[in-house]
């Protein structure tokens, strides 16, 4: 089914007011997933509703929490989510970090203890679009881990997301988002729900064996999630676990810490200006000129054109936007039975989904 980016957002926000969150907040959050659909990562975007919902009622999700500063030493920032909508308090902290990058060039904060922040690449994209570059290392914690460490089939880690964002002087930002295993759960998610197989290389079963069958994740006994490009995924996953995880939320994905199937993250950010280095007009022509040139590569069979980071989506966005975003009928079925536990009435459910 198709639905129109208005009316998904008014449904997932008046399912989040339900479950206690106040008006603002909800709108914001649904915004912020129902963008994730836009931009063609269903993996992050309304899907996860029911699990947000599950985690309000269990009191794993605070809804009327925001971002606190715990330390604060000029271009250095440690802040706490405090478990709440990680949609809200992890664009608290971005606007905190951009206001201070203004005085001291660049900012490193540590953001710890956040419900699932969602799609990384949506706090990038404020810091590009107020002229500044900025770099997220990401972990995920509170639940066991499904992805495998190069070498193995035993699950260790989670999708780890990384991202790093340009702005351009002509143009939107140029987000790199992904996630470290070979690609998100939401994703493995999407195609179980949908009754699709995953791409080979992506998964293994509980022998190691490759599948493309994205049940081995959700059923025992269970397979995992592998690392994308073998070895240097796998690096770059370490690396977002000992940054986000270790050193932001002192917490990482190790056994001696709670699991209690909450979805927690943890981000180290860095936000720089490019004034700082003396050279924005020479920086901005590199971009421009540098971006040119990569588009100006003749395309492979199979593709139309050569395109940079962040482009698939704002392709998927601008084609969403017309003809609605797609929901497979599992996931709608999710959704509406989250709206259901939140407390609106069938009554309600059917005036806004009717």
């Amino acid at each position: 089914m198709l639905i129109q980016q208005g009316r998904l957002a008014a449904f997932v926000a008046e399912i989040f007011i339900a479950a206690g969150a106040e008006p603002e907040v909800a709108g914001e959050v649904a915004d912020h997933l129902v963008e994730a659909n836009l931009k063609g990562h269903d993996s992050h975007g309304v899907g996860m509703t029911p699990i947000y919902v599950h985690n309000i009622r269990g009191g794993r999700l605070k809804v009327d929490a925001h971002a606190k500063t715990v330390v604060d030493r000029g271009a250095v920032l440690l802040i706490d989510g405090q478990l709440g909508f990680g949609q809200v308090v992890g664009r608290e902290a971005t606007d905190l970090a951009v206001a201070r990058v203004r005085e001291t060039g660049v900012v490193c904060a540590g953001v710890r203890n956040c419900h699932h922040l969602g799609r990384i690449g949506a706090y990038g994209e404020r810091c590009g679009a107020a002229g500044l570059v900025s770099v997220h290392f990401v972990n995920v914690v509170g639940h066991p881990p499904a992805v495998a460490p190069w070498g193995s089939g035993e699950r260790r880690m989670t999708t780890n997301p990384f991202c790093a964002v340009t702005p351009q002087p002509d143009g939107p930002p140029i987000v790199l988002d992904m996630a470290t295993s070979a690609v998100a759960l939401g994703k493995v998610r999407v195609a179980h729900m949908k009754g699709q197989a995953v791409d080979e290389g992506v998964l293994v079963d509980h022998e190691g064996r490759p599948t493309t069958d994205p049940a081995v994740m959700f059923d025992a006994p269970f397979g995992a999630l592998g690392p994308f490009g073998k070895h240097k995924g796998y690096g770059l996953a370490v690396m977002c676990e000992l940054l986000g995880g270790a050193l932001a939320g002192t917490w990482t994905a190790q056994p001696g810490n709670e699991r209690n199937n909450n979805v927690v993250n943890h981000m180290l950010m860095f936000v720089l200006d490019p004034a700082v280095f003396g050279g924005v007009e020479a920086f901005q022509s590199e971009v421009r000129e540098m971006v040119a040139y990569l588009r100006s590569a003749a395309p492979a069979p199979g593709f139309d054109r050569v395109r940079v980071p962040g482009e698939p989506e704002l392709k998927s966005a601008a084609a969403r936007r017309v003809d609605g975003i797609p929901i497979d009928g599992n996931s709608w079925q999710e959704l509406l039975k989250a709206a259901s536990v939140a407390g609106l009435s069938e009554r309600r459910i059917g005036e806004l989904t009717g």
